[in-house]
């Protein structure tokens, strides 16, 4: 059957691939004989594909019917319109993957790409809205809250670093998932507001061979990101776990998803704890927790959270609002701001009793 090249954009509903469609991924992201729909249009134009082989004729196929259980990377996507909204039917559908999961079921990736990619793209398109992601969260669902954040904590990072386009949503996925594996850890435990015994911390820590258990076998996931997942919570060091590893053995995936999962971890409101600046965590992380983390991955969070243009509104620690006017950048975290209320010239690098409590952006 005759075939031809089309470019993407030109590529309209009804059409029929006319080879399997790969994007640095190991499988296919769309299979031959595939009929062209919306959610097909949106997988293309997200992996930025320039040309597709299809069918000349439609008419002597018309027989071919989309098969989504062999294609599971293509999923209808809610069309909503703000960040909020999609972030928010993210963890309505991720609660009922955690119920699945929690009862002994598998890993539907078909399901976990229809809420996360959405969030992909306006994360990859405006990484601003990581500044927002914990007003949104509440302390009792602190967990579905958490695996969301750190996948897009982690997609910012891969982009900044320069990481290709497949793997940076591999690993938002990946980072997503990378605490699936609670769901195979007692309730009682999981959901226990005091302190953990020795003995409960020590179920914890298997979460994350847990959570490589429930991406083992699938195929449409890559093998340095399961790598990754079952890594996440290793440390350079080697005061990590499940195995303190060091430092050439951990991934440079796993570091980033450790890094993001640190990073939302202590900016989260907690039942236990208030949140904290992300401006203040930075510092924390750069200057307590040296040496567990790779510098490249650190730095690169660093230089996402501080990228403030000249004239950004903050609130600061004492509740002043005010503008950022200049960025030092040996204190990047602390630049020179004017107060809104006095006019008041404010250089936070010297003046350390106050910081950014957080960025006013105009989500939020």
């Amino acid at each position: 059957m005759e075939a031809i090249v089309m470019r993407a954009e030109e590529l309209r509903l009804g059409k029929v691939i006319a080879e399997d469609i790969f994007a640095n991924t190991q499988y296919p992201i769309i299979y031959k004989d595939t009929k062209v729909k919306s959610e097909h249009l949106r997988v293309i134009e997200l992996f930025n594909l320039k040309t597709v082989l299809i069918y000349n004729d439609i008419e002597e196929i018309k027989s071919i019917e989309t098969n989504s259980e062999k294609n599971p990377l293509t999923v209808p996507l809610p069309k909503y319109i703000s960040f909020e909204n999609y972030y928010n039917d993210g963890i309505v559908q991720l609660k009922k993957e955690f119920l699945n999961w929690a009862a002994g079921g598998k890993i539907d990736l078909t399901k976990v790409r229809g809420f996360m990619i959405p969030l992909i793209e306006k994360v990859l398109e405006d990484r601003s809205y990581i500044y927002n992601i914990n007003n949104y969260s509440i302390p009792k669902d602190y967990l579905y809250h958490h695996c969301i954040a750190t996948g897009l904590i982690a997609t910012v990072i891969a982009k900044k670093m320069g990481f290709e386009r497949g793997d940076t949503i591999q690993l938002a996925i990946a980072g997503m998932l990378a605490d699936s594996g609670m769901s195979r850890i007692p309730a009682r435990i999981r959901d226990k507001k005091n302190a953990l015994t020795s003995s409960e911390f020590e179920e914890v820590r298997k979460h994350s061979f847990y959570s490589f258990m429930l991406v083992k076998n699938n195929p449409a996931m890559k093998e340095v990101m399961k790598e990754a997942i079952f890594q996440h919570h290793e440390r350079l060091d080697g005061s990590g776990y499940p195995n303190g590893i060091r430092n050439g053995s951990i991934s440079t995936f796993a570091q980033i998803i450790a890094v993001a999962d640190v990073f939302h971890a202590m900016t989260s409101e907690r039942v236990y704890r208030s949140k904290q600046s992300p401006f203040k965590v930075i510092e924390m992380i750069k200057e307590e927790e040296f040496g567990k983390f790779d510098i490249k991955v650190v730095q690169a969070l660093i230089d996402i959270v501080v990228d403030l243009p000249i004239g950004t509104k903050i609130e600061l620690s004492n509740l002043e609002l005010g503008e950022v006017m200049f960025i030092n950048k040996y204190s990047p975290t602390r630049p020179l701001v004017k107060l809104t209320r006095t006019g008041e010239l404010l250089d936070l690098a010297t003046n350390r009793s106050f910081y950014i409590s957080r960025v006013i952006t105009k989500d939020y």
